[in-house]
């Protein structure tokens, strides 16, 4: 009698083995699969009425699965970008299923030939100047938590910094003086440096001095003294927030969130006519196709390109030269 493949034993030798030791997979992608196999099993566990330790691979056929990604949805409230994400780390898990046990590929096959969802694409949330500005004059500078959120702010809206990429700072990462910049590690471990200007240098500099300036201390620390999670910095955003909006009105209809920080420099760079390729490396994108969505947002560059084309009204007119000797030049 043929065993059934114990699903357990392949998802360990898969995360240990593939993830961990063959790929040297990122703390967030092992953290984003991880999730993914906890809502599955989960899902499995109540649907097939068996406990994780009883799956199979065979009990993981393509309308099960099919079943989770909905259930995401319906059940969870989960957007069609995060069925998707959840559905590349099911990808993932059985491309090994079918390299480890080739008896398993017809399974393996059908589960990887599963489709993503396609979603409509927003266009993305920015700040504008004048919003940036009432943002950053939001923290008191007579506490320790003001100052530290001023800079933390700046730091965002200025370098384009994602969230775990400012949370991991540390004060060695910052070179002042001639060329000042930050040096951060990014997704896909990818080391970038950021300029930095004068008046950030200046405010960075303080708040460092304030914090000791020893080399491997957390620049944005808690009050604790660890490092800023996530949370913390949403939290730190949405508190300013609330200030920033009764000398802003135009923030009380946005939506701002972490990211927005950045989405902010990305369009500041382009409104001040930053090619997209320099954006792109500033803000660490793995392709200008990412950038690309800044286009499409940027209002005042179709506007612009509005102002130079006729109106549907317009009468054409011939082009009729001013002068005999300008009419014999254009003959020739």
């Amino acid at each position: 009698m043929k065993t059934k493949t114990n699903f357990c034993t392949l998802v360990q030798a898969y995360f240990t083995g593939q993830l961990m030791e063959q790929r040297n997979a990122s703390p967030h992608t092992i953290a984003s699969y991880r999730d993914t196999f906890r809502l599955l099993i989960s899902f499995a566990e109540r649907t097939l009425k068996k406990a994780p330790t009883g799956l199979t691979i065979e009990d993981l056929d393509v309308p099960l699965i099919l079943r989770f990604l909905d259930s995401l949805e319906k059940e969870r409230g989960n957007t069609p970008q995060t069925r998707n994400c959840r559905l590349a780390g099911i990808h993932s898990f059985f491309g090994f299923v079918a390299r480890q046990e080739p008896a398993l590929g017809a399974i393996a096959h059908r589960v990887v030939a599963i489709q993503g969802k396609r979603c409509a694409k927003n266009t993305v949330d920015y700040l504008t100047r004048a919003e940036m500005v009432a943002l950053l004059d939001a923290p008191s500078q007579a506490t320790w938590s003001g100052r530290r959120d001023k800079a933390l702010l700046l730091l965002a809206m200025e370098t384009g910094l994602r969230v775990s990429e400012l949370i991991r700072l540390r004060c060695q990462d910052f070179g002042f003086g001639t060329g000042a910049h930050v040096r951060c590690m990014g997704k896909g471990r990818k080391s970038r440096c950021v300029p930095l200007r004068k008046e950030t240098e200046k405010v960075m500099r303080a708040w460092l001095k304030q914090q000791g300036d020893h080399a491997t201390d957390i620049v944005f620390p808690n009050a604790r003294g660890q490092a800023l999670s996530r949370d913390g910095v949403e939290y730190v955003l949405s508190k300013h927030l609330k200030t920033a909006k009764l000398k802003c009105p135009s923030l009380k209809g946005k939506r701002v969130s972490p990211h927005v920080l950045r989405h902010s420099t990305a369009m500041n760079l382009l409104q001040n006519g930053v090619d997209c390729s320099v954006i792109a490396l500033w803000l660490g994108h793995e392709s200008m196709e990412t950038t690309q969505v800044y286009l499409h947002a940027n209002l005042e560059l179709k506007e612009k390109a509005l102002a130079k084309t006729e109106p549907m009204n317009a009468k054409v007119a011939r082009y009729q030269p001013s002068d005999q000797i300008i009419a014999f030049l254009d003959s020739l």
